[in-house]
C-alpha cells in the first residue's frame, strides 16, 4: 500500500493548478473553490483502482486531473456549468497532457448526466451543494459497489442537509466508507441488494 506521502507526492505536479485556482477564484468572485486533499483523493481513487470517473464541479480542472492519476487506464467525464471555467480547465488538462483522459461536458449537471451512460467506478461531488435528487442520480450511475467521494455538504441548505442525512443512513443503499478533507468530504459505497458487491 502506497504511503501518504506518495500520495502527495504525486499530487505534487498538480500544485501549480491548485494556486492557479486560488488565483482565479479572488479575481474571478466565483465558487471555484480549490479542493484541499489532493492526495486523499488520490488515495481512494487508487485503492478503488478506479478506471471510469464522473466529477461534477470542474472548476478549472485541478481535482480532474488528479483523479485521471488513480491507473494507467482512468478517464475521467467532469461537467462545469461556467464557460469561462471550462475553457480554462481544457486548456490546463491540454498543457498537463491529459487531455485523452479527461473529457470537458459543458452545461447543467442533469442534462448532461442525461447522456452519459457509465456505470462508473468512482463519483466525485465538488459542486457548490450537493442535493438529494442530483445523490440519486449520481447512485444511478455507479456501478454496484462503486464509490460517491461528496464534497461540500457543509453548503447544501438546510432542508438538503436533512434529506441527504436520510439517504445515507439507509444502510440498504448505502456504507460510509470514510472521510478526507478533515471530515469536509465523505466517501460513501454504493450498496445494491440485487447484484453482489466486493469488500473493502
Amino acid at each position: 500500500m502506497s504511503s501518504p506521502q506518495t500520495y502527495a507526492d504525486a499530487v505534487a505536479r498538480f500544485a501549480p493548478l491548485q494556486a492557479a485556482t486560488r488565483s482565479h477564484r479572488r479575481h474571478h468572485g466565483c465558487n471555484a473553490y480549490t479542493f484541499e486533499d489532493g492526495a486523499g483523493l488520490l488515495a481512494i481513487a487508487r485503492a478503488d483502482r478506479a478506471t471510469t470517473i464522473l466529477e461534477l464541479g470542474t472548476a478549472i480542472g485541478y481535482t480532474a486531473c488528479i483523479l485521471s492519476s488513480a491507473t494507467d487506464q482512468t478517464h475521467v467525464d467532469t461537467i462545469e456549468g461556467d464557460p469561462e471555467h471550462v475553457a480554462l480547465a481544457r486548456n490546463n488538462i491540454r498543457d498537463l497532457g491529459l487531455d485523452e483522459r479527461v473529457t470537458v461536458h459543458t452545461g447543467d449537471f442533469f442534462e448532461v448526466m442525461a447522456e452519459l451512460n457509465g456505470p462508473y467506478d468512482l463519483a466525485f461531488f465538488d459542486g457548490l451543494g450537493p442535493t438529494a435528487r442530483l445523490v440519486e442520480k449520481l447512485r444511478n450511475l455507479l456501478r454496484p459497489g462503486g464509490l460517491l467521494v461528496c464534497g461540500n455538504l457543509a453548503h447544501a441548505g438546510s432542508t438538503e442537509r436533512r434529506s441527504l442525512a436520510v439517504e445515507f443512513e439507509r444502510s440498504e443503499r448505502w456504507q460510509l466508507a470514510g472521510s478526507i478533507e478533515g471530515g469536509g468530504t465523505l466517501e460513501f459505497r454504493k450498496i445494491d441488494p440485487a447484484a453482489s458487491t466486493p469488500t473493502t
